[in-house]
């Protein structure tokens, strides 16, 4: 499965091109999931789940732009899947597996579908990165971290990275 990993992160660089800024939120954003869940202890299918939606959470970006002159998650989240789809037909994959991480790049930004350690794990870690990106205030980050955050590891990163104290 790590090739497929692999094939799939080469895929998304090139399908991105010249958007090194998407490419590198991408790679960030599939480092800090592969991290938070390897010390949360997540199984393989989950981890194997995790490196794939992490690495085309994004994926959709494009499409959206193109289609609807916005970035916005609404409209990356209905571009995406069938974006997915496509690179993953060419492995030998279930199906069941393949909806999964559709899933996750099709809700990603719709933050009451999270449904699974999978799930929240890639929205702590999609949010370490916006938070740097976005140049968000104190007050902002002490906001996601109240209502989005649930994995200590990922409230550990934030106390580390942006000061916010995991007590409350």
């Amino acid at each position: 499965m790590e090739n497929v990993v692999h094939n799939i992160m080469f895929e998304m660089v090139e399908y991105f091109g010249t958007d090194v800024k998407r490419i590198n939120h991408a790679l960030k954003v599939y480092g800090f999931a592969l991290n938070i869940a390897q010390r949360e202890h997540v199984s393989d299918d989950q981890y194997f789940t995790l490196a794939v939606a992490s690495v085309l959470h994004d994926i959709g970006i494009k499409e959206s732009e193109r289609k609807y002159h916005s970035s916005a998650g609404r409209y990356q989240e209905i571009e995406g899947p069938p974006i997915v789809r496509e690179f993953l037909k060419k492995y030998d994959l279930e199906a069941q597996w393949v909806e999964r991480v559709c899933f996750l790049v099709g809700n990603h930004h719709t933050y009451n579908n999270i449904d699974g350690i999978d799930f929240q794990i890639l929205v702590e870690a999609d949010f370490l990165v916006n938070i740097f990106e976005d140049d968000m205030n104190e007050e902002q980050i002490q906001s996601i971290k109240e209502k989005y955050f649930k994995t200590k590891t990922g409230m550990d990163y934030l106390r580390s990275m942006y000061g916010v104290n995991n007590g409350g």
